[in-house]
């Protein structure tokens, strides 16, 4: 089968390039797609064509004999008018075409899938901007009915589709995020570069109203151990001023540490020296920080809403994200018992075992499989 990938997001990053190396930060659907085209690019049973709006970035797979990248540039609208016009000139050299960075082109001719990690966007309309929001409402909900099949990353969010859109099950696959085996990383040494002293409670996610910080930042000034630190690990994302503010309404600025630059070999550092993760959103397609902290033995809080419980399974200690006095009680319950902490991290280990991306990858060709067919 001959598949050509939009590649955009795994080759142009929303949050910037990491100074050190000028490789794209690539989160959510940018990793999704990364990971994927990696995959891709082992696969000696189909042929596949990457295109790209620029060069692929040194981390991006070599080409091969059936693993080919096609690099063009346009002054606007790549994915919905450039490749269109781009895809139609090469319509004899695909069978399937798959995007899985949330939109299809425009015209399309081949059969189509496309993966919608979440629809957040119709959850919580009022954490998005508006341009954002308008795009993704009008796109998103094209892209979805135009698809011939839709991939997607949770149970959750397959059900959420199907209630939002109308759309037939049969329609949606769900393909799990998998995750990188890092455990051998080095670990650095902490207080030096980031003058991280004591215990420090973690949070990693994008600095955005739908990760919920600004309640954590509430709890966590409820807890009776002064000591203690919040370290928050993010790009800044959107309608962030409220979060970054928080602190200092609760009183607590010298406690609550934001850092935005911290690069993947050094994050496996401060998952194995918290004394837990917590990720409290209020809507996950999936919640892939939650399976990372796992893997490196950190205990996990998060919320038990949408995807969550899905990545969390029994290794999770589970919050109302709405209600900062839960997520502060279980915040002490995990701080004072050992025992619990230490239960949670063996469950982990066995929680991470079942998601890979190569898992990931062979579901996604079932889904171009039956797109093919069709």
């Amino acid at each position: 089968m001959r598949i050509a990938v939009n590649g955009y997001e795994a080759a142009v990053s929303r949050f910037g390039y990491d100074k050190k190396t000028g490789l794209p930060l690539r989160v959510g659907s940018a990793e999704f797609a990364f990971r994927l085209i990696w995959e891709f690019a082992m696969d000696k049973e189909n042929s596949y064509i990457i295109y790209l709006p620029t060069k692929p970035s040194s981390d991006m797979p070599k080409e091969s004999e059936n693993f080919k990248y096609s690099v063009f540039k346009t002054k606007k609208l790549w994915t919905m008018i450039g490749l269109s016009k781009k895809l139609l000139k090469d319509k004899e050299l695909m069978d399937v075409f798959f995007s899985p960075t949330h939109y299809l082109p425009l015209f399309l001719p081949a059969p189509s899938a496309v993966s919608i990690l979440d629809v957040s966007y119709l959850m919580y309309p009022e954490l998005f901007k508006k341009m954002d929001l308008y795009q993704l409402k009008l796109w998103g909900g094209y892209s979805i009915r135009k698809a011939r099949k839709i991939i997607t990353i949770s149970k959750s969010s397959k059900n959420d589709i199907i209630r939002a859109y109308g759309i037939s099950p049969d329609k949606i696959f769900v393909a799990y995020p998998g995750l990188e085996d890092m455990k051998n990383v080095k670990d650095i040494g902490l207080e030096n570069k980031y003058k991280i002293k004591g215990e420090y409670i973690l949070f990693v996610g994008t600095v955005q109203p739908r990760k919920n910080v600004e309640k954590l930042i509430e709890a966590f000034s409820k807890l009776p151990d002064r000591s203690l630190t919040l370290i928050i690990i993010g790009k800044l994302g959107w309608m962030y001023d409220q979060i970054l503010e928080a602190p200092g309404r609760y009183g607590i600025s010298k406690r609550v540490k934001f850092l935005d630059s911290v690069s993947d070999d050094e994050l496996p550092s401060f998952y194995k020296n918290a004394q837990f993760f917590i990720l409290p959103s209020l809507y996950e397609g999936f919640g892939l920080p939650i399976l990372e902290a796992m893997n490196y033995g950190c205990p996990v809080i998060t919320s038990n809403v949408s995807s969550l419980p899905e990545a969390g399974g029994d290794a999770a200690l589970y919050v109302d994200p709405q209600n900062p006095e839960d997520i502060a009680e279980k915040m002490k319950k995990l701080l004072s018992d050992d025992n619990l902490k230490k239960e949670l991290v063996e469950k982990g280990y066995i929680q991470v075992k079942k998601f890979s991306w190569e898992k990931t990858a062979r579901e996604t060709l079932k889904a171009l499989e039956e797109v093919g067919k069709a």
